[in-house]
């Protein structure tokens, strides 16, 4: 149970001259002093192994030797050696194969059964401890090994481990009662944050593009198409505004269909020039804007004479009312198979 789980509000306690005091109030200050730390160290580290507790042993050791350090569990607790520690090896021969037995080194937090170190008589005749001893709780987890030869823990300590309230601190190979090679560390995690950039990637498909009104603008851009999406990218996991790129993969030579208008049912190739701009962007998402310029290559003029608008006499209106279709089915295009390839970076 930790801070959030056992208190409604974050009270401050107060003292004023007079004051009688019972040990339940200065307890109440240690705990909550205690439990703003752990909630620090949970929110801003991992479990693992803050400095020290190394851990040596040569083959043919029969016992290892863990130098004093510092580790904090999953729950922010801090797990503290401050003396050179010896500890004997798993007095076992070898497994039903012959085959040597591997072991991981943990330590845990003591929760209870705290030495009492030191007592102090009060008054009416009362005594009690006022001091109790925090010692790591070290502990050797087999492991067992299947046919390919991977290693993974009993049964026991799977969820402790997994979880982080053990912290591994080495690993070792035994045979006969003795260390059959030097220990390994490579499976010690620290708990310092990782120092590099965290990295995502993704993409959106299909890309939920939408148009943009232009207004008159539109007039003087010409040949432009102007699109924009929001790019949802929660699932990176980003605690910060992360440094953003987006690109659209894919050939920018696009063959179409002019559609079911009998005069131009021929397909027409268009060559796009398309920028892209990333506007507004969160841990969880951005949006990103679509200027793409177009050029129809295959004879642009005939097909809008061909799919222009005609009066009722079956006339071609005047030039002014023209449009160009190829617009519209390129926007239709894009809209149906483009999507937006993103990378974010944090940190």
């Amino acid at each position: 149970m930790g801070l959030f789980d056992e208190s409604r509000f974050v009270e401050r306690i107060k003292f004023f001259d007079g004051q009688r005091l019972f040990a339940a109030d200065l307890q109440s200050l240690e705990v909550f002093n205690r439990e703003m730390r752990w909630l620090h160290n949970q929110s801003l580290h991992q479990p693992g192994i803050g400095r020290g507790y190394a851990v040596s042993g040569e083959k043919g050791n029969r016992q290892v030797t863990i130098e004093p350090g510092y580790a904090i569990d999953a729950d922010g607790r801090e797990i503290v050696l401050t003396q050179t520690q010896t500890m004997q090896v798993p007095p076992v021969s070898s497994d039903e194969k012959g085959r040597s037995i591997f072991f991981d080194l943990t330590v845990a937090y003591q929760e209870t059964d705290l030495e009492e170190v030191e007592f102090r008589d009060g008054l009416c005749d009362t005594r009690g401890a006022i001091r109790l001893r925090e010692a790591p709780v070290f502990c050797w987890v087999r492991l067992q090994q299947n046919d390919t030869g991977n290693l993974h823990p009993t049964t026991k300590f799977v969820k402790d481990l997994q979880e982080g309230r053990k912290i591994i601190l080495a690993r070792v190979e035994v045979l006969n009662c003795q260390l059959q090679q030097r220990i390994s560390i490579v499976q010690r995690q620290s708990a310092l944050p990782e120092c590099g950039p965290h990295i995502a990637c993704g993409t959106a498909d299909p890309t939920p593009w939408a148009e943009v009104d232009l207004g008159d603008a539109s007039q003087e851009l010409g040949d432009f198409i102007l699109l924009q999406a929001e790019i949802d990218t929660r699932a990176a996991g980003f605690q910060m505004t992360p440094c953003y790129s987006a690109s659209i993969p894919g050939s920018r030579i696009i063959t179409l269909e002019t559609g079911d208008i009998e005069a131009a049912k021929a397909e027409f190739k268009v060559f796009l020039l398309d920028f892209l701009r990333i506007l507004d962007p969160q841990p969880g998402k951005f949006t990103v804007f679509l200027l793409a310029n177009y050029t129809n290559i295959a004879n642009k003029e005939s097909l809008a004479i061909n799919m222009e608008p005609r009066g009722e006499a079956g006339a071609p209106e005047a030039a002014a009312a023209r449009q160009d279709p190829t617009a519209q089915i390129l926007t239709d295009f894009i809209k149906q198979n483009w999507h937006v390839n993103w990378m974010g970076v944090e940190g």
